[in-house]
């Protein structure tokens, strides 16, 4: 019996071991962290994030907030886009992710209305499954956008995304690789703008790879988001969006319904209410530019900010 039983531990921590080799952030949790007074009536919370920075360093600040008010938290970062992190949100191997409203709520329905942050809100709301609960959105915004070099705008005087449609057919467009299937991407600007470009070419979210892509043409225009600032720093030109297509992205925190216990919302309606657009960019510009590791940033913020 004992022999037995010692297999089947040793069984177990092979396949545990096993999953942490994967690399998969879904397939073993990092480590969990906080303890409460009253560790029997403590909720946990998995905190998932997207694959690039921004929304690393959104949920480092959501997992900081929470640790803060005793919840025990774990961390499972960087998992793709939202094709395979909404399944995992919605089958409980994530708990918590960070949103942006018009933009998911674009995902859940392509004909949900994203116009204005009420519409985003509300569309959102309207369209997640009953499981999930989208809690106070940010004033904190960061939009997609189609940017252009500064050379680019020159020559084909541009200054809208409207201003592209003659044009579009001699240039690539590059974006990351399920834009060229989403609502709010290739398709989607072609419904809204009548764009056709000449090639979709298939990048990174938004990250050093898209930014290459265009600094040396592999691309004429990019998907790049509004605080990335690599948009200051190399004067791009993101070029204005008239006709709304990309909507309202207040930053949100999204969650298993179950999970949305007073100390939980607490915490995380406690980062919305001090975060802005020009703090996230600040935020992000550490993560990205300075190289600052984003589980420090977050910490040092929701310090200043009584969070912490």
């Amino acid at each position: 019996m004992m022999k037995k039983l010692i297999l089947a531990a040793a069984l177990a921590s092979a396949m545990l071991l096993s999953a942490c080799a994967t690399g998969d952030p879904l397939a073993s949790p990092s480590a969990t962290s906080a303890s409460a007074s009253n560790t029997a009536a403590q909720v946990a919370v998995t905190v998932g994030s997207a694959n690039f920075p921004e929304s690393e360093l959104l949920a480092e600040l959501y997992a900081g907030a929470l640790e803060a008010k005793g919840v025990s938290v774990t961390k499972k970062l960087n998992i793709a886009s939202r094709e395979t992190y909404v399944p995992a949100l919605t089958k409980g191997e994530i708990d918590l992710i960070p949103e942006y409203a018009g933009a998911f709520a674009k995902y859940l329905n392509p004909d949900a209305d994203t116009s204005n942050e009420a519409t985003a809100l509300a569309s959102l709301q309207a369209a997640l499954p009953k499981t999930l609960a989208a809690l106070q959105p940010a004033a904190a915004q960061d939009k997609d956008s189609i940017t252009v070099t500064r050379a680019t705008a020159d020559k084909y005087s541009l200054k809208t995304i409207e201003d592209l449609v003659p044009v579009a057919g001699q240039l690539v467009l590059g974006g990351p690789p399920e834009w060229k299937g989403r609502s709010y991407g290739v398709p989607g600007l072609k419904k809204t703008y009548g764009l056709v470009f000449k090639e979709f070419k298939a990048l990174d979210v938004a990250g050093p790879l898209t930014v290459q892509a265009l600094k040396n043409g592999q691309v004429q225009a990019a998907n790049l988001f509004t605080t990335d600032p690599a948009i200051k720093a190399n004067d791009f030109v993101s070029l204005e969006d008239t006709k709304s297509f990309f909507g309202a992205q207040n930053v949100i925190p999204v969650l298993t319904a179950s999970k949305a216990t007073p100390e939980v919302t607490a915490a995380l309606n406690g980062v919305s209410a001090k975060l802005d657009t020009d703090t996230l960019a600040g935020l992000v510009t550490k993560v990205v530019v300075d190289k600052q590791d984003a589980s420090a940033v977050a910490a040092e913020w929701l310090k200043a900010n009584g969070l912490a």
